[in-house]
């Protein structure tokens, strides 16, 4: 019987080549639009699963709570954690609780200046780390003992790639770098490149022996922040007994009058990339929302490729009267033409799958290429993907073929043969619903794209405080020999005509930044402490980067105790302190990191974050020589690229120890929303592959309406009516339908994309006229599809057309 029933399918597919198709290529572009999106949500579900003890590592979150002006006999009070912390509290875990198999440490990531016989780079994502990190992170060495790889000072582990730009094919185990002109550091292992779903991210490690060895005092200091502290545990330890002896933890180690200041929380390694809000990331996080988006959308496409296959199926129901009555005449029974139509509706699905997979191979490198995620051919054959694509024809042709072939074997057959069957209300009015589906999920996705591109715009244009273009960042890494010149430098660099100002800083906009424990004195008069962001600057910072003030001055060199005796912070900071009006904080005492004088200023805030986040507060004090990383430049835009030729001549002349490394500071702050850039390109490429499917399917529901009304146009054109009639006529059923999917549509578009752009502290509001733009394409676009066909029909010979049978 199935190879009857495959050979009946067979044979209506071919005797109706255009409806089978649009079937075929509709559910195709749906299947291969799934199959994309389960590659990127397979992978973002993957981060760090490759992890032999994955569900067993946890990472230490810290919580430095300030309780001044909290009432604590109410309730506890609000922690707000971050993942960088201390170096005392992972040997304190390791001693307070017996159950912590390893712990180790890794510091925030640093550039050196490495060197090997005259091959030098600067070294970006080099982090110190403790012996036992390749205890608990499933990290290939190639070369070298991990055992003992990181236990001895001045040993450093390099990745593949770093050690291949050094050494070549050569074994690097045993081979030395010079790190800024002046440690030797022995390579004592290679290991492979981190794999790409990961949240660390690092190009080489350092052992933390040698750290100890350069700032001995940082590791006995628990308000010094500078460490990422994770932990293995045996498989069956409850973690939730060690979270419940937290607080005598704290008690224990940390100083009694500090206590509610402090404290700390356990998170698994499961949660780190996409379910962590801790602040202070050592790496790439992901997020939830956009999985879930682009699920729904996943679905929602294929929930409109299988309306496609129910509307035409039920809609050829007269068609196929005829075929259902002779059957039922001479004997078959409604079971057996139930398997008949989903044998032929699951010869459809094996055929979409066949052509998605070949699509989506096809496909691939564009996918990688805007998701930004080296997905491989061999995805498709993982344990995730590959048993889906297996099933997924089957349990589509069930699917979709359920209601149309129970339709279809129901028909009475001496109501078909004497030809009283007439398509039921029932049938039309759940093939218009199916259409209203359809386009409401077109227009609220054309719509999500206009309000996605638009957010993307916003954070683009937004002012962000301060001058962002003609701003070229010079990253020398911090080097030493630099900083000791670095105002001759920045001299030299200045003498250049396209030069119009030089900053030095630690950081700038968009850069890594360390956080301060500060006092200021309050309104009350006793000093009050905060840990707000830390920039570290030269005079010249402010007025290079024109950021404005609020109240007081900048810095000046007029002025030679602003070098240790002065503070300026942000109008974010001012307000933490308690000082609504930034006027009323200059004078005020502070003391920050062994310095001790008054506040002399107040900028306005600046956007020195993602416009993810509102401007925290921030302290910006005159660097140490030793702490500079940057020179800023603001040039002219005449001729860029002579003024950077020339720059880089002067650098090397003047710096010939160190390579020309360069960025804009407008596009490196504008990296910051990379995922931004993809998750708004791949949505509308979502969006159109939904309009081109629901325009297939209106496409072939058109093209059986106009073909059951040939004799009614006939008689319409010989009683004279004109073309243009005729075509308003076979295009407004259509049209209204597509409206009342805008109106469905529309409210449900405007709530979903407010939780979507809640993400983001900087908004863009959503305007009217996006959803109804999104309206307006959508009727265009059905009234071009079916507008083809209506005016074909119309330009008919209504001879012709009163002959038709």
């Amino acid at each position: 019987m199935l190879k009857n029933h495959l050979k009946i399918a067979w044979r209506s597919l071919q005797r109706k080549k255009a409806y089978s198709a649009i079937n075929i290529i509709g559910l195709a572009v749906g299947i291969t639009c799934c199959i994309m999106i389960a590659l990127y949500v397979s992978d973002e579900l993957s981060y760090d699963k490759y992890n032999v003890h994955y569900n067993e590592i946890y990472r230490v979150l810290h919580a430095y709570r300030n309780v001044k002006d909290h009432d604590i006999t109410k309730a506890p009070a609000p922690a707000e954690y971050q993942v960088w912390g201390n170096a005392p509290v992972a040997p304190a875990l390791q001693e307070y609780f017996p159950e912590i198999k390893k712990v180790t440490r890794f510091t925030s990531p640093n550039t050196l200046l490495l060197e090997h016989n005259g091959v030098r780079f600067q070294e970006k994502g080099i982090v110190m780390a403790d012996s036992t990190t390749f205890d608990i992170f499933s990290w290939k060495m190639l070369s070298g003992n991990p055992k003992t790889a990181l236990v001895a000072p001045y040993s450093i582990v390099l990745t593949k790639s770093v050690a291949r730009k050094y050494f070549g094919d050569r074994d690097a185990v045993g081979q030395s770098l010079l790190a800024d002109h002046k440690e030797t550091l022995l390579v004592t292992g290679v290991m492979e490149d981190l794999p790409p779903n990961t949240h660390l991210s690092f190009n080489a490690l350092i052992s933390m022996s040698t750290f100890m060895k350069w700032r001995p005092e940082i590791f006995n200091q628990w308000g010094y922040i500078d460490f990422y502290t994770y932990f293995l545990i045996p498989p069956q330890t409850n973690i939730h007994n060690l979270e419940a002896r937290i607080p005598s933890f704290v008690n224990k180690y940390f100083a009694k009058n500090d206590l509610d200041n402090y404290t700390i929380a356990f998170e698994p390694l499961q949660s780190a990339y996409l379910h962590s809000s801790a602040k202070r990331q050592p790496g790439a996080t992901g997020s939830m929302s956009n999985i879930y988006i682009f699920s729904i959308v996943g679905i929602f496409i294929l929930l409109i490729a299988c309306i496609n296959f129910v509307n035409l199926s039920t809609a050829r129901s007269m068609e196929r009267a005829r075929e259902v009555g002779v059957r039922k005449a001479v004997g078959a029974h409604q079971n057996g033409l139930i398997y008949q139509f989903l044998t032929e509706a699951t010869l459809i699905s094996l055929m979409a799958v066949i052509i998605a997979i070949i699509l989506a191979l096809l496909l691939l490198p564009f996918m990688r290429e805007i998701a930004g995620k080296p997905i491989t051919y061999a995805a498709l054959l993982s344990w995730r993907i590959l048993p889906t694509l297996i099933v997924l024809p089957f349990v589509l042709g069930l699917l979709a073929g359920s209601y149309p072939a129970w339709v279809l074997s129901s028909f009475r057959p001496v109501e078909v043969l004497k030809g009283q069957f007439r398509s039921s209300g029932k049938g039309i009015v759940l093939r218009k619903t199916l259409v209203i589906v359809q386009f409401s999920l077109s227009v609220g996705l054309i719509a999500g794209t206009m309000i996605v591109y638009s957010q993307l715009k916003h954070l683009r244009q937004h002012s962000l405080g301060y001058r962002q273009d003609q701003m070229l960042v010079i990253d020398y890494g911090g080097d030493y020999s630099v900083n000791m010149s670095i105002e001759t430098i920045k001299a030299i660099l200045a003498s250049n005509s396209a030069v119009t100002s030089v900053s030095a800083s630690r950081a700038v906009p968009g850069d890594f930044f360390p956080n301060g424990t500060t006092f200021i004195e309050s309104t009350t008069g006793d000093m009050k402490m905060e840990t707000p962001a830390l920039y570290e600057v030269d005079f010249d910072f402010i007025p290079t980067y024109e950021i404005k003030m609020a109240a007081g001055r900048a810095y000046s060199r007029a002025f030679p105790a602003d070098t240790v005796q002065s503070l300026i912070i942000n109008e974010a900071a001012a307000k933490q302190f308690g000082y609504a009006d930034p006027a009323k904080i200059i004078g005020k005492r502070f003391e920050h990191w062994e310095r001790t004088g008054t506040v002399i200023g107040v900028v306005k805030d600046f956007n020195y974050i993602s416009l993810h986040k509102q401007v925290e507060p921030l302290v910006i004090r005159i660097a140490s020589f030793d702490t500079f990383n940057k020179i800023s430049l603001r040039v002219k835009t005449n001729n860029m690229t002579k003024t950077i030729h020339e720059l880089e001549q002067t650098w090397n002349t003047t710096v010939p120890g160190h390579p020309f490394l360069y960025s804009f500071l407008d596009e490196s702050f504008n990296e910051q929303y990379q995922q931004d850039a993809r998750f708004g390109e791949l949505f509308a490429a979502f969006a159109i592959l939904t309009i081109f499917i629901a325009c297939l399917g209106l496409f072939g529901l058109a093209t059986y309406a106009t073909e059951q009304r040939v004799k009614e146009i006939g008689v319409r054109k010989a009683l004279g009516a004109s073309s243009l009639s005729i075509v308003t006529l076979l295009s407004s059923d259509f049209v209204k339908l597509v409206m009342i999917a805008i109106l469905i549509a529309t409210p449900l578009v405007w709530w979903t994309m407010q939780q979507w752009l809640a993400g983001y502290a900087y908004q863009v509001a959503i305007q009217w006229w996006m959803p109804a733009l999104a309206g307006v394409l959508a009727i265009v676009t059905a009234l071009l599809t079916v507008s083809v066909l209506s005016f074909r029909a119309a330009l008919m010979n209504p001879i012709k057309a009163l002959r038709t049978e």
